[in-house]
């Protein structure tokens, strides 16, 4: 009943709203319209084909359909980038909640593991690693999970190690209840809100490093996603021909899909952050007329 509830406020916050909006078309969208277009890899016409009534888009240089990549790119883009998200954020709660609830020998041990990963430079050790690795989504996923669960590890852990302090989880020990289910049924739900915005930044996160990677040619260029739509977009001199609709679609998609999770990051913050809350209540009962550079909330005279 709680996560029903938190989902009303999020659908009655209005950034939240838009964000959730524009998310779900792109889901909807990548899995729908590819039944009513072209296949993204057949030769439809002319190419590098200025956008038209015909094709909305545009051709590539091979003479393909852009929109038609563009929707089947969604699709593999989004997939990877939520299952990394899930993975990264999985992985950084099992590090940071053993860190956090056992302290001690345990904390300094997966501590200094997760410093060392924060001390690793990301963007080139992602390179290295899908240098070497066979090109493919399995590929990208595992670089980007291994390149990206350490920061999250980092901010779950302090939140666990505070949590791990409380009374009920020293009722629960009292109780007999196991650390296992100590962390999974008594600690992790109270984290709900800071997992959520863990998952999001991570898919963002995500998004913006697969499509990197794939741009510079080291994922699996003969499939379709929005990095090598930017790939082949390169390739065929796009910047030198002016042909602007080969990677204006794809960039604009990234960036809408990285806004609207942004905005739903935006609604939860407001919906979970009592400094927010205590604003929003405030907001609503003086009508916005007061003093917000007072410790204490002062009404505005007229």
């Amino acid at each position: 009943m709680k996560l029903i509830s938190t989902f009303g406020l999020l659908l009655n916050n209005r950034k939240a709203k838009i964000g959730l909006a524009i998310f779900m078309f792109f889901i909807i969208s990548s899995i729908l319209i590819p039944f009513f277009i072209h296949p993204p890899t057949q030769y439809v016409g002319i190419p590098l084909q200025p956008p038209s009534l015909e094709f909305w888009f545009g051709t590539n240089g091979q003479g393909q359909d852009v929109f038609s990549q563009t929707i089947y790119g969604a699709r593999k883009t989004l997939f990877i980038a939520i299952l990394t998200g899930v993975l990264v954020v999985m992985t950084g709660a099992v590090f940071g909640g053993i860190s956090g609830y056992y302290r001690g020998y345990v904390d300094d041990i997966v501590s200094l593991l997760i410093n060392i990963f924060l001390l690793l430079p990301g963007l080139p050790l992602m390179v290295v690693l899908a240098a070497f690795l066979p090109p493919g989504s399995i590929t990208i996923i595992i670089v980007l999970v291994f390149t990206g669960w350490a920061w999250h590890a980092r901010v779950l852990r302090s939140q666990v190690l505070s949590l791990s302090k409380q009374d009920f989880v020293s009722a629960c020990k009292v109780c007999g209840e196991s650390d296992l289910r100590i962390i999974i049924y008594e600690i992790l739900p109270r984290m709900l809100s800071l997992l959520t915005s863990s998952f999001i930044g991570a898919t963002i996160y995500a998004i913006g490093a697969q499509v990197g990677l794939e741009f510079l040619g080291l994922g699996d260029i003969s499939q379709i996603t929005w990095g090598t739509n930017l790939y082949w977009a390169t390739n065929d001199l796009a910047l030198l021909t002016g042909s602007w609709w080969t990677f204006v679609p794809t960039g604009i998609a990234i960036a809408l899909v990285s806004l609207s999770l942004t905005l739903i990051n935006f609604g939860i913050d407001e919906i979970s952050n009592p400094k927010l809350i205590s604003e929003r209540y405030l907001n609503i009962k003086l009508k916005n007329n007061y003093d917000r550079n007072s410790a204490t909330p002062v009404r505005m005279l007229d």
